[in-house]
């Protein structure tokens, strides 16, 4: 496993819970917008503190009383083979576990589900799934996107689907797409662009970014379908 950073402290990253937030490095897919670049890309030389799991678990131990949760993020966790030790490591000290996702490992996250290994899943619906080739990746099967849609709907863990909206790969049309495929689900959250660190700076010639008032048409029009909908 590739430790690249850590949060010590977070109030936002896990609903209603002071958690820490683990970041993994690496990550399969290209997001131009991606915030976390030295992540996605797989980090060479992390920090030496989090170049042994020992470290991260003594801090944890000391923290607990504090904190509520874990946040396990990155790049993506799901690619990390020894994900599910980690999850059981932090549920034997009794902290509650959630799981950020890009949904591209379906068989991984039903692994985690089954094992009662996370407790709250958020995954990243970039676009319409299967318009995620050229700009997500090029070797990106949507049926796996569409799965692991499936499996976090079909659970009981309380859940948060969420898009960064950015042009090209969100307008109404899009919006209401992915609407519609996580229809009832308990929280749709729509991200604004942030154009501070990205991986692929080259992407942003043009005006990408919506309006205040473009995220608000969003939220309405997701909002038929889902049970809550809100813009961050």
């Amino acid at each position: 496993m590739v430790l690249g950073g850590l949060q010590k402290n977070s109030l936002i990253d896990y609903p209603g819970k002071m958690a820490c937030v683990l970041f993994l490095s690496g990550c399969n897919f290209d997001c131009p917008y991606c915030h976390n670049p030295e992540l996605a890309t797989g980090c060479a030389d992390c920090p030496a503190f989090f170049k042994e799991k020992e470290n991260l678990f003594d801090f944890l131990k000391q923290r607990r009383g504090f904190l509520d949760g874990v946040v396990i993020s990155g790049g993506e966790p799901t690619l990390q083979k020894d994900l599910a030790d980690l999850c059981a490591a932090l549920k034997e000290m009794d902290y509650p576990v959630k799981i950020d996702t890009n949904g591209s490992r379906p068989a991984v996250l039903q692994s985690l589900i089954e094992e009662g290994l996370v407790d709250y899943i958020a995954m990243d619906i970039k676009t319409d799934p299967f318009r995620y080739a050229p700009l997500i990746g090029r070797d990106i099967d949507p049926r796996r996107i569409l799965e692991s849609i499936g499996i976090i709907r079909g659970s009981s863990l309380p859940h948060e689907l969420r898009t960064t909206c950015i042009r090209p790969l969100v307008d109404d049309h899009i919006i209401e797409t992915i609407a519609m495929l996580i229809q009832g689900a308990d929280l749709y959250a729509l991200q604004q662009f942030q154009e501070a660190s990205v991986l692929h700076p080259e992407f942003f010639r043009g005006d990408c970014r919506f309006t205040d008032e473009d995220l608000e048409r969003f939220r309405k029009i997701a909002g038929r379908w889902v049970k809550r909908c809100v813009v961050r």
